[in-house]
């Protein structure tokens, strides 16, 4: 059977005062746009969201995990889960799975206690970071996070690096969308999403 090549480029980074998560919203699929207009960035609760790379329907099966989990946890204790519970139970339904792995490269972020940002692997590997990138077009992303990046910084200054970030990877990564960048931003005060876009 043959392969074909699909990326993406999402990125993470954590604010003084919460995360902001971005990401193309192109679908590809080898040399053919699927779509310009996919989300990939998904809630888990009013405070958390993971961003996409990878199997979609993987994704997709986690996401629903991940709401269920959630769900009867504040069940269970009258509190939410908070980010960091959340990222370690991902990694170990991930862990579990890695002889049949579901194919993803996960950023989770929020703000339930405190801004809290990971970035997961498919085997389950954990890091908890003050920013990340994942997709194909990471290793151009994450080069402008590094050099913008500073301990402290506002949301605002964040959302404006993250959408930088990823429109320059797009300009780089033919399986990146730049012409609309899906761009959440989760505070104590919750969670706010919005699409920038771009004229080419």
């Amino acid at each position: 059977m043959e392969t074909k090549k699909t990326g993406t480029t999402t990125v993470g980074i954590k604010a003084r005062d919460g995360v902001v998560l971005a990401a193309d919203t192109q679908a590809s699929l080898d040399h053919m746009v699927e779509t310009l207009n996919i989300r990939k960035i998904v809630p888990i609760t009013d405070r958390i969201a993971i961003t996409t790379a990878g199997s979609v329907g993987d994704v997709q099966a986690l996401a629903r995990m991940l709401e269920a989990e959630a769900r009867y946890y504040q069940f269970t204790w009258g509190r939410p889960m908070s980010t960091k519970a959340m990222a370690n139970l991902l990694s170990n339904i991930l862990n579990e799975n890695k002889w049949f792995p579901y194919l993803v490269q996960i950023i989770i972020g929020g703000h339930v206690e405190e801004p809290t940002l990971a970035n997961l692997d498919p085997m389950g590997g954990l890091i908890f970071d003050d920013y990340t990138a994942t997709g194909s077009g990471s290793p151009f992303a994450i080069a402008v996070l590094e050099d913008g990046f500073k301990k402290g910084m506002s949301v605002e200054e964040a959302k404006e690096l993250a959408v930088r970030a990823v429109r320059t990877a797009g300009k780089r990564d033919v399986y990146t969308g730049s012409r609309k960048v899906q761009v959440v931003v989760i505070t104590k005060g919750g969670m706010k999403e919005e699409f920038v876009e771009f004229k080419e």
